[in-house]
């Protein structure tokens, strides 16, 4: 139906897009993963392994990489807990108001990824609005401060034995693995929500009648009928989650902390900072290695899960 020119001009533009900025920067990256840097600081090309024998060297690298992951299972699990429940009620319940509560699910879309960050940095700090609030609630531990001189202020109140509360503000909210999983599943659920949504539309209204009408209860429907048939949508939203997280470098450094830090910011490090770019490709190369991996796997899960 085409002429060679017309595929030509078509396939052409985006093959040189992928070679160019994709095919390219993997090799070069595979090229400096074997090479070494000299005393001097200048990046020898003799081929060896001594970045990979580096990484299995230092116990940090490790510890970081399996933090990473953890997260990122974290941030998955979170993220599926929440996004599925909100999809399969606006695919299979919501009806006038559907359209309402999905532009409010996407909202934090049309948000700058640094705003969000900063936001959560602003809610969990010690001078929060989380803490503020636990605070006028009583929540928090509240320790009793024995005040030898009273304050001239207070001495018109009922302290009359020097004696005042003091609230100690959650320190553990802010710069810490936790504050790094909740902000990256507040940015990430999205993400799985949108496909596990994609996936509930395209369950047949009719296999869920039909289950209704031979006796099933709601429940057994669910597990019977509808979570079956949105598995592609789940694989694909916790592939999504997963692999944004275990490469996410901005969530740590900014509510992260020395705790919080993911492999990505060593990765970050060793290309800025410690000016290392063949252990920052070393370790980049086996990041990638891991994620072709996983989604090899995912997609092989989703191609056997799927429903035609």
């Amino acid at each position: 139906m085409y002429s060679r020119a017309y595929k030509s001009v078509v396939t052409i533009p985006p093959l040189v897009w992928v070679i160019v900025f994709l095919l390219v920067p993997y090799a070069l990256l595979f090229c400096y993963s074997f090479w070494s840097v000299s005393p001097s600081g200048l990046i020898v090309h003799n081929w060896n392994l001594g970045n990979f024998a580096e990484m299995l060297r230092q116990p940090m690298y490790l510890a970081t990489l399996l933090r990473s992951l953890r997260i990122a299972a974290y941030v998955t699990i979170l993220a599926l807990l929440l996004g599925y429940p909100v999809a399969y009620y606006l695919s299979l319940h919501a009806s006038k108001r559907r359209d309402l509560l999905y532009q409010l699910v996407i909202i934090p879309l049309w948000a700058s990824y640094l705003v969000r960050g900063y936001a959560w940095k602003t809610i969990l700090g010690t001078d929060g609005v989380l803490n503020g609030v636990l605070n006028f609630l009583h929540v928090t531990n509240a320790l009793l401060v024995l005040q030898t001189h009273l304050n001239a202020s207070f001495s018109s109140h009922a302290w009359t034995h020097g004696w005042h509360v003091t609230f100690v503000p959650l320190s553990f909210l802010l710069y810490s693995p936790f504050a790094v999983v909740l902000m990256l599943t507040h940015i990430y659920t999205p993400f799985v929500f949108l496909p596990v949504y994609a996936s509930l539309e395209h369950v047949p209204r009719n296999l869920i009648e039909a289950s209704y009408d031979l006796g099933a209860s709601p429940w057994k429907t669910f597990r019977r009928v509808v979570l079956p048939l949105s598995l592609p949508g789940i694989v694909a939203g916790a592939t999504f989650a997963f692999v944004l997280t275990f490469g996410d470098f901005l969530a740590p450094l900014l509510v992260g902390g020395p705790s919080g830090i993911m492999i990505s910011n060593i990765v970050a490090s060793e290309f800025g900072a410690a000016y290392d770019w063949p252990l920052g490709a070393a370790i980049s190369l086996c990041m990638l290695l891991l994620v072709v991996s996983l989604l090899y796997f995912t997609e092989r899960l989703e191609r056997r899960v799927a429903f035609s």
